[in-house]
C-alpha cells in the first residue's frame, strides 16, 4: 500500500517519528506540496495524509487508486467532501487533540495582555530597571483577573476547558453556544451574544468557522464592549472582521486583543492588525507543542489502522 504525506512539516518538523505510519505501508513524506505538484506526488497512492494541502474535485478525479484521506487536523475544509463521497473515498479527521493546549494558549495571550510580561522583561534587559530610582516600575497597566467576567463564544471541549481555567483564576464565566443544553448550563450562565459582548471584561472565541460565524465579531459587536475589555481569538481568523478590530484597537474602543489566528495565514504585510495598538499576534501555534503534535500523529495513524481493519473511526465521509 502506498501512503503519501503531502505536507508533514508543521506536524513533524523532525522532532517526532513517523515509524508507526511506516509500519502500515510504503510511505513518501513531503514537507510541503504546492498545488501543481499534488497529482504527481500522489500518483498511485491509496492513502493520502494532508494538513493544509487542498484536495479538491480535480485532485480526487485524477487519483483513481485513492481509497482514504486522513486530515492531520480537526477541520477538514481542505477536502472536497462531495467529491470524496461520490468516489467512495473515506475521509477522517483528528478531533479534540489540542483541547488543553489551546486553552493554555488562550490564557497565555490573556496574561500577556494583562501583565505585559514580554514588554517589561524587554525594558528591564535594556537597562530601564538599572536606571530606575524606585525598586520597581511598570510601563503598562497591570490587571488582576480575579473578579472579572469572561465571556466564551462557543462552548465545546475547548470552550469548557477555558471556562475551567477562568474559574481557577477567580473569574465569572458567561457563555454563548449554538445549542445550549441543561448539562452545559449548570456551570456558566448562558447569555445572548450581544449581552455577552456588553457585560464581559474578556471575550474569548472558540466557535467553528461557518457562514453564520464569519465576521461574527464586527464593528457593531465591538462597539458593545467595554473600553477596558479584551478580545481573544484562538478559533479561526475569519470569525473576526479584521478591519473593524484594528479600528477599535487604534481608537481605544477596546483595551486590547490577543490573536493566534488571522483570516489569511501567513498574513499579507498590510494586514491592519499587524500594526494595530495593543494587539498581540502569535503565528497559529496554540496546537504546536510537541505533546499535542505527538497525540495528533498517533490518532491519525490509529484512524488509518482502524480503517484498514474495517472498523473506521473519526470518519467524516
Amino acid at each position: 500500500m502506498r501512503i503519501v504525506v503531502l505536507d508533514g512539516y508543521t506536524v513533524n518538523p523532525g522532532d517526532l517519528s513517523w515509524g508507526a505510519l511506516e509500519a502500515l505501508g510504503s510511505c513518501a513524506f513531503y514537507d510541503r506540496t504546492p498545488p501543481p505538484e499534488v497529482l504527481a506526488r500522489a500518483a498511485g497512492a491509496e492513502v493520502l495524509l494532508t494538513n493544509k494541502t487542498v484536495l479538491g474535485r480535480r485532485e480526487l478525479e485524477g487519483l483513481p487508486a485513492l481509497r482514504y484521506i486522513g486530515v492531520l487536523a480537526t477541520g477538514y475544509n481542505v477536502v472536497d467532501l462531495d467529491a470524496a463521497r461520490e468516489r467512495g473515498v473515506a475521509v477522517t479527521n483528528v478531533p479534540a487533540y489540542s483541547t488543553r493546549s489551546v486553552a493554555q494558549m488562550t490564557f497565555a495571550l490573556l496574561l500577556e495582555l494583562t501583565h505585559h510580561v514580554g514588554e517589561h522583561s524587554r525594558s528591564a534587559r535594556e537597562g530601564k530597571w538599572v536606571r530606575s530610582i524606585d525598586f520597581c516600575y511598570w510601563d503598562h497597566p497591570i490587571v488582576e483577573l480575579d473578579g472579572l467576567t469572561m465571556g466564551i463564544v462557543g462552548f465545546g471541549r475547548i470552550g469548557q476547558a477555558v471556562a475551567e481555567l477562568a474559574r481557577a483564576f477567580g473569574m465569572t464565566v458567561l457563555c454563548n453556544t449554538r445549542e445550549p443544553s441543561a448539562a452545559l448550563l449548570q456551570a456558566p450562565r448562558f447569555t445572548a451574544l450581544e449581552d455577552l459582548f456588553r457585560e464581559c471584561d474578556v471575550v474569548s472565541l472558540h466557535c467553528p468557522l461557518t457562514p453564520e460565524t464569519k465576521h461574527l465579531v464586527d464593528a457593531e459587536r465591538l462597539s458593545l464592549m467595554k473600553p477596558s475589555a479584551f478580545l481573544l481569538n484562538t478559533s479561526r481568523g475569519p470569525v473576526v472582521d479584521e478591519e473593524a478590530l484594528a479600528a477599535a484597537l487604534n481608537s481605544g474602543r477596546i483595551a486590547g486583543a490577543g490573536l493566534d489566528v488571522l483570516s489569511v495565514e501567513p498574513p499579507a504585510p498590510d494586514n491592519p492588525l499587524l500594526s494595530a495598538r495593543n494587539c498581540i499576534i502569535t503565528p497559529h501555534i496554540a496546537w504546536a507543542n510537541q505533546a499535542t503534535r505527538k497525540r495528533l500523529m498517533a490518532t491519525a495513524v490509529d484512524n488509518l489502522r482502524a480503517f484498514l481493519e474495517g472498523r473506521p473511526r473519526n470518519r467524516v465521509v
